[in-house]
């Protein structure tokens, strides 16, 4: 508690003298005026009661002048109050579900893995807009940008190959990731482009789709998705589904042109851990902006104050109207 106006607390020190003044009329007044043979008549059951009662009205006049003097002088509180704001970004992941997607060098696959990481990205993102952008031989979009994280998560996990014509047209799936960012008001946007291919397929070429991508800011962040050299892919023959070392083909100087071009970053990943990994790098890098408001908030204290004299002021004069007179 603080006052906004202190120097008028020091009317305080004018119930000194007044208090001084009244004890020693009080000490003077013992000083017996008339002589009397006995004091019985004043001297009942009640008499120290009453005599030591009529002090109180005064009592009150004292408490109601000290809450007065400090209702005046605005007794004041204050308390920290924070606004925090944030500021999400917009995030668009936009997934291969090529049937190279199938191959197994990741546990289960790469599609399954992508799935599960991303839905842990997703999970650690409370502030943030997302949305599904899937490829093939075509682009299409699961699931538009939203905060519903349910929602979103179950779009991501209806995610699967087959079905989209097959191919790889990373520039198509880029174009229509950017097409859900280019309208956002969001002041960071972000796309996180995963293949395991070359680009084989579409209308648009992933160049173009880069430059369409620096025109409107959107920063794109690029994973290559394969073991090393070749990787187990389940080939169905005469005699069943058979486990067959097919070459792994990522075209990684177009991923790092176009990640560097966007001010993005390009990832390998040749394993579910080093998967994980780069995920959790991507949410370093891409940290939400938090803004923090702080500014006082003040609380009038007067009032209770003024309420104590009030009633102090009532309860003398009730006192000496209704209770002093009838003291015999």
């Amino acid at each position: 508690m603080f006052f906004e106006y202190p120097k008028i607390l020091w009317l305080e020190l004018l119930l000194i003298p007044i208090i001084a003044l009244y004890i020693w009329r009080e000490i003077r007044g013992q000083s017996p005026a008339l002589t009397v043979s006995s004091i019985m008549p004043w001297g009942g059951p009640g008499g120290k009661f009453k005599r030591y009662f009529r002090h109180v009205p005064y009592i009150l006049r004292f408490v109601a002048f000290a809450a007065m003097i400090v209702a005046l002088a605005r007794p004041r509180s204050s308390d920290d109050f924070e606004k925090v704001n944030t500021e999400g970004i917009d995030i668009v992941f936009a997934l291969d579900v090529s049937t190279s997607m199938l191959a197994r060098d990741f546990n289960p696959d790469r599609i399954s893995a992508a799935k599960d990481i991303a839905i842990e990205f997703i999970a650690q993102r409370p502030s943030d807009r997302m949305g599904i952008v899937v490829f093939a031989g075509e682009s299409f979009t699961q699931c538009p940008l939203t905060t519903d994280r349910a929602t979103l998560i179950n779009m991501m996990k209806e995610v699967e190959t087959g079905l989209i014509e097959d191919g790889t047209a990373i520039g198509n799936g880029l174009a229509t990731a950017i097409s859900r960012l280019k309208d956002s008001p969001a002041k960071s946007r972000v796309i996180i482009l995963l293949t395991d291919g070359v680009n084989n397929r579409g209308e648009i070429a992933p160049l173009m789709a880069t430059e369409i991508a620096k025109t409107y800011g959107v920063r794109v962040y690029t994973i290559g998705v394969g073991a090393m050299g070749v990787a187990p892919y389940p080939v169905m023959t005469p005699f069943g589904v058979q486990i067959q070392q097919v070459k792994v083909e990522i075209d990684e100087e177009l991923l790092k042109q176009i990640a560097e071009q966007t001010g993005g970053r390009y990832f390998r990943a040749t394993d579910n851990t080093k998967m994980l990994e780069i995920y959790s790098e991507i949410n370093r890098m891409e940290t939400t902006r938090t803004i923090v408001d702080s500014f006082p908030v003040y609380k009038e204290l007067f009032m209770k104050y003024a309420l104590i004299a009030l009633m102090a002021l009532g309860l003398e004069l009730f006192l000496r109207i209704f209770v002093i007179r009838r003291i015999p």
